[in-house]
């Protein structure tokens, strides 16, 4: 049994079952328990592996298509170049290098990144160089945004209900025998999923993410006031339906009950949510593989192909078909664009 089991059975036991979101949040945040407070995740020591850790292209790709948006925005100074939950800051990294060569950009550029975890800000902090961090997305600057977050909504606390009768269950995080078990409070009426009862049937989950509706409330604002554009990357669909609470621990899936703070927590992104609550423009939906394609990843790839022999130029072609391929990331990891109603949507998405 985990040190932060323990603590989560002492906690039921003192207060009574907790919601999902919380145990999330305790799970993956507690200061000295928690999954993203005491380890790097990344990697093949790690538990996942996200899209910058698999290629360069990934980086490279957003940072032009995020240099272009600002372009198209007549060049804004100074203005933020942001990223949420920015891993050992790969991504960052690659954005950097790519633009380098777009005229004014890093001239104008103020690098800020918005991490939680300790231990991958000192990492970050090695990759990336000169930059500011923050706790909070409402910590960055009143002025131009352009930002990219990566796999970042999809660790954002959830809270799950089930359809009943008449209202909703919320599922929630009891102690049976020793042990965490899953249970249904008392059904109740939910008016923020009054909503969810045209489209779903009795006994079914619908996930809800408040932290995700705060975050992209603040995105959308600093985009709509100062104008901007955010590249939002991650899996999950248009709408939540299912329970999809999800951990990983090395590179396996595991019950997302058997060790808190131990394994990667995650729930699919409901994308239309996110769209709702940032008060400007968005883009449809697009499937990543779809999305990096538009941006030219494909002959991209085959010019870094021309360098490459053996080893190194297979595992080049399977990066590239793992990053595009609908079998793979290509179909389950979907990107959602932010801009200002009076801008054009980013290059790889549309409007």
């Amino acid at each position: 049994m985990s040190a932060l089991t323990q603590h989560l059975l002492a906690r039921i036991e003192a207060h009574g079952p907790m919601t999902v979101a919380d145990f999330m949040t305790e799970a993956l945040l507690h200061p000295t328990l928690g999954y993203y407070t005491t380890r790097d995740p990344l990697g093949a020591a790690g538990d996942f592996t996200t899209a910058p850790e698999i290629s360069q292209m990934f980086g490279e790709l957003i940072g032009l298509a995020l240099a272009q948006a600002w372009l198209d925005q007549g060049a804004p100074a100074p203005f933020t170049l942001a990223e949420l939950g920015p891993g050992r800051g790969t991504l960052m990294a690659d954005i950097l290098r790519a633009t380098q060569q777009v005229p004014g950009f890093h001239a104008a550029a103020q690098v800020h990144l918005v991490e939680a975890s300790p231990t991958l800000r000192a990492k970050q902090k090695d990759t990336v160089g000169a930059a500011t961090w923050h706790n909070s997305v409402n910590d960055l600057p009143e002025q131009p945004l352009f930002l990219v977050a990566n796999e970042f909504f999809d660790a954002l606390p959830i809270r799950q209900f089930q359809r009943g009768s008449e209202g909703w269950f919320e599922r929630l995080i009891t102690a049976r025998d020793g042990a965490l078990a899953f249970a249904l409070g008392p059904e109740l009426p939910q008016p923020q999923l009054q909503h969810r009862l045209a489209d779903t049937t009795i006994g079914q989950i619908v996930e809800t993410c408040a932290p995700a509706h705060s975050v992209a409330d603040i995105i959308g604002t600093r985009i709509q006031t100062h104008g901007g554009a955010a590249l939002l990357v991650d899996y999950g669909d248009w709408t939540s339906l299912g329970d999809t609470l999800q951990a990983l621990q090395n590179h396996a899936p595991v019950d997302p009950l058997a060790s808190p703070g131990e394994a990667d927590l995650t729930a699919h992104v409901d994308f239309e949510a996110i769209a709702q609550a940032a008060p400007c423009a968005h883009s449809r939906l697009t499937p990543q593989g779809v999305f990096l394609e538009r941006l030219g990843i494909t002959q991209r790839a085959q010019m870094l192909a021309k360098r490459l022999r053996g080893e190194a130029l297979e595992n080049h072609i399977i990066a590239h078909r793992r990053l595009t391929h609908p079998q793979e990331m290509g179909n389950l990891f979907k990107v959602l664009a932010l801009f200002a109603q009076d801008s054009p949507p980013p290059p790889g998405c549309t409007s």
